[in-house]
């Protein structure tokens, strides 16, 4: 066997040649490599350096704008002043809701009013709201050194004290309109009904007069919403009120008015989401629960919602008397909607019997939106009877009270349940099916067990559900199903105006704002766009684009570090454009500011 010598010699040749080109281009790479890295880091601390040069001019420049919030803070500060001074020159007899004196003169007298009708209530809410809404800025607006610890408990004591009087006010109206019921009596069922609403509420009322099993259920066509009652509650003398509220005065201060303090609850409870096929599972008992008989104030109470509910200290000399009336109000209130021992107990099991933990919801994961729905069962007063020439009727010393409920069973064998049809508000948008929570007065949360059958029709914007008895309902959504957002912007369209555009999952929403924050009017486009990173110390112009397929901190060439993102905008910013900020008003840069700081677009993009 003969062997090629110089064949294989040749191949050898050959490999070692490509080894030693291979091992060459690796050492070029790894000095191309270590030159790219010793030029990077040049640039770096040529960049640091000029960085830390700059940074005390840089952050004296941005104290001088952080003078424009302080000149803002001093107008705010100055106009509610100007505004108190004003609402005092008007003498329009509204109170001012930060003096003790005045605010509770006023719930005094509107108090020992009892012969309200549901209209002038109605009337008189649009003050009442008013002034919680005044206290809910204060509380919100107001410089920590501009009222005192004192002073803000103060203030959410007299929101709770006026919310829990506007309830009562309409359980009176209630009661005086279920006295004269047989006046407005329906000549076709027998029965009385009527609907009324304004802007903030949607009163609707239906008393069973006859008592006729063939009327058990009934459309408030005004209003779009509807019930249906087991057949024993059809053969009582029942009153059913649904009261749709576009505010919520149910849920605690700091859910009502998001950025006050949360009140740390007194109990852990396992929070669970109702699932969007709204089958709600029992709830656990409550023990030691009475009846309730009396009806007055909102079923919340400023017990829950506030942990004092004392009445405001004054020097003046009718402390005494105030605290007394307030005291007996709170004796004479009742949960409106509170079931009773056996309705509880029936609302705890499923339709097979079998119970189930109570779900509690978590109201930083879950939000009531659109208002809350008071659906209440009311023992119907006595109507007048005519004898002879003589109107005579029955007069009873109690005042609203809850009709005492108990679910028996159906033909079927299941639970006795309520039908409910809600409309929902045509200035709400649900993104997903709404979660159906119940108001529970005791534990002072919302549950959404005891809520079965729901059925949700988008196209016709209502929602149809069961319960084993009478509660507070509220619709409820994810407070983060639009996050994170998608995009947002923000650019001028004139001086001290511009549009912020947020880019959210399920919608995108535009404010007009003022703003002169961007280098050009109009949108950005093409490669204007730039990625910045903000470490907490220096910002800095990232080289990566929102299409790059891995993130990196290597920085853009040509860009440099600074302390402030005002700064690193100002890098690549006109002179015009920049003249333009600086001569922004105070009041423009604050609004800016609070708009960024409300939506979170750095955190929740």
């Amino acid at each position: 066997m003969k062997f090629n010598g110089k064949k294989g010699k040749s191949k050898k040749g050959k490999e070692a040649r490509l080894r030693a080109e291979a091992l060459l281009r690796a050492q070029q790479e790894e000095e191309e490599r270590l030159e790219r890295e010793r030029l990077y880091r040049e640039l770096l601390e040529r960049l640091e350096a000029k960085y830390q040069g700059e940074i005390e001019s840089e952050l004296a420049q941005h104290n001088s704008l952080k003078q424009k919030f302080l000149s803002a803070q001093q107008w705010k500060m100055d106009y509610r002043e100007q505004a108190r001074w004003e609402h005092y020159l008007s003498c329009d007899g509204t109170p001012d809701p930060t003096v003790p004196q005045e605010i509770n003169t006023f719930m005094s007298l509107w108090r020992d009013d009892q012969d309200q009708d549901v209209q002038l209530v109605m009337e008189k809410e649009e003050v009442v709201l008013h002034l919680i809404e005044k206290l809910e800025f204060l509380l919100l607006e107001a410089a920590p050194e501009e009222i005192t610890d004192k002073q803000r408990d103060q203030y959410q004591e007299v929101i709770v004290q006026l919310q829990d009087l506007l309830h009562q006010k309409y359980n009176e109206a209630t009661l005086n309109l279920l006295k004269i019921a047989s006046m407005y009596e329906d000549s076709e069922t027998g029965n009385m009904h009527t609907v009324l609403q304004d802007k903030n509420v949607t009163f609707c009322i239906w008393a069973n007069l006859k008592k006729k099993p063939r009327f058990k259920d009934h459309s408030f066509q005004e209003a779009g919403h509807a019930f249906e009652l087991p057949v024993s509650l059809a053969l009582s003398s029942v009153a059913v009120r649904l009261l749709h509220t576009q505010y919520d005065h149910v849920s605690p201060l700091w859910v009502q008015c998001q950025g006050l303090p949360r009140q740390e609850a007194s109990a852990t409870v396992e929070s669970t989401e109702q699932p969007d096929t709204g089958q709600g599972p029992g709830e656990e008992e409550e023990k030691g629960r009475e009846e309730p008989s009396v009806l007055a104030a909102e079923e919340t109470g400023s017990k829950g919602r506030k942990e004092s509910s004392a009445s405001l200290k004054e020097t003046s000399n009718n402390t005494g008397d105030i605290k007394e009336m307030q005291e007996e109000t709170e004796k004479n209130s009742e949960n409106l909607d509170a079931p009773s021992q056996e309705e509880e107990a029936l609302l705890q099991e499923e339709p097979g019997g079998r119970e189930e933990a109570p779900q509690v919801v978590d109201l930083e994961q879950l939000v009531p939106v659109g208002g809350v729905f008071h659906i209440s069962a009311l023992q119907l007063p006595p109507q007048a009877q005519d004898v002879g020439d003589w109107t005579m009727v029955e007069l009873l010393d109690v005042g609203l009270e809850v009709y005492p409920y108990s679910p028996g069973k159906a033909e079927d064998g299941t639970q006795e349940a309520v039908q409910i049809t809600l409309r929902v508000p045509d200035n709400v948008i649900y993104f997903k099916v709404p979660v159906i929570a119940r108001w529970d007065p005791a534990g002072q949360w919302w549950r959404t067990d005891g809520i079965s059958k729901v059925t949700y029709e988008a196209e016709e914007k209502s929602i149809t559900f069961s319960m084993g008895g009478f509660s507070t309902v509220a619709l409820l959504q994810d407070a983060h199903l639009n996050l994170p957002y998608q995009a947002w912007e923000l650019h001028p369209t004139g001086v001290d105006e511009g549009l912020f555009t947020l880019t959210a999952v399920f919608a995108t929403i535009q404010i007009r704002i003022k703003v002169s924050e961007h280098l050009t009017a109009g949108s950005a486009k093409g490669n204007h766009w730039s990625l910045l990173m903000f470490d907490g110390e220096k910002v800095q112009h990232l080289k990566l684009t929102e299409t790059s397929e891995a993130f990196s901190e290597e920085v853009e060439e040509k860009s440099e570090f600074h302390s402030t993102l005002y700064h690193m905008v100002k890098d690549s910013a006109s002179n015009t454009a920049m003249d333009k900020v600086e001569r922004a008003g105070c009041l423009f840069i604050d609004s800016v500011y609070q708009l960024l700081l409300a939506t979170r677009v750095l955190a929740y993009s």
